[in-house]
């Protein structure tokens, strides 16, 4: 087994787009990010990390990271963890996790924490979902869908930044300026009725599908099924678009959110999790 580290995000695509495609709502993430970064690698640190897993010159598996992110694991033979965890280690010195598919992600982790000597935690369990054709939700919420404005950015950076809170998906980087960024870039969405109620954005796309996130209600308007009937009414606009799926990501440890989308359409593709990694240092400071 040989993983292959290619020198552009381009040349990786060049070698595994077909196999990415072949399982293309599993493989959204990786196929967004290395099409993004063909164009431009601008505001993303360096070493950029793209690589192929290989047996007898056919692709088994995808390795890849944007630093200071986690390194992220398509499906693969698990046979092939401490071969990727080597030869990750020849690029960084240190991981903050690991993203994959949940036997992927155990095996490499822990191969990555021998190797290092950290620890290798459970962290976020997700399950990726997909959509191809829209069921109307049971419960209708009233309002409209329309697109974020720029009088909406005040209210946006605070939704924003209570969603990263409450999904551990906090990286630093200002809400203000994600919120401008995904309004200027005219993939965030609300629902109003009335005010705003809820939000949801469409901010990556890969050839024949678009990944849906951001889904945030405040929890003064939970359980009126605003979420619902925006993803629903956002999933409609995407397909009538021209594109062939939606996909999105769910908590399994929030169940209501999983039923919502269930119930308009969308049907589980792939669980994911990370592993996070602590130094020994951390794991004697909090044994339990």
């Amino acid at each position: 087994m040989r993983v292959i580290r290619h020198d552009a995000p381009r040349a990786f695509l060049d070698r595994a787009e077909r196999w990415l495609l072949g399982r293309e709502a599993e493989n959204n993430l990786v196929l967004g990010l290395a099409d993004a970064l063909s164009r431009s690698t601008q505001g993303y640190d360096s070493p950029l990390y793209f690589a192929t897993v290989e047996d007898e010159g056919e692709v088994q598996g995808c390795v890849f990271r944007t630093p200071p992110y986690k390194l992220g694991l398509t499906r693969m033979p698990l046979h092939a963890a401490s071969s990727v965890a080597a030869a990750v280690a020849e690029v960084y010195d240190a991981l903050p996790a690991v993203l994959g598919p949940v036997d992927v992600a155990r095996t490499v982790g822990d191969a990555w924490a021998a190797a290092r000597g950290v620890r290798a935690v459970d962290g976020l369990r997700q399950r990726i979902h997909a959509l191809e054709e829209v069921r109307v939700p049971a419960r209708a919420a009233p309002g409209t869908m329309r697109p974020a404005e720029e009088g909406d950015l005040a209210l946006l950076k605070s939704w924003i930044g209570s969603f990263l809170e409450a999904t551990g998906l906090h990286d630093g980087h200002d809400p203000g300026a994600r919120a401008a960024g995904l309004t200027a870039g005219g993939v965030l969405v609300l629902w109003v009725d009335r005010v705003p109620v809820s939000m949801a954005a469409f901010p990556a796309r890969t050839r024949n599908t678009v990944r849906i996130g951001y889904v945030y209600t405040p929890p003064e308007y939970r359980r009126r099924g605003y979420a619902g009937t925006l993803v629903s009414h956002l999933s409609r606009h995407i397909l009538e678009s021209g594109f062939r799926q939606c996909v999105l990501y769910t908590d399994l440890s929030n169940p209501t959110s999983n039923r919502i989308y269930r119930e308009i359409g969308y049907r589980p593709v792939q669980d994911v999790m990370d592993v996070d990694f602590s130094s020994p240092l951390m794991q004697a400071a909090n044994p339990l």
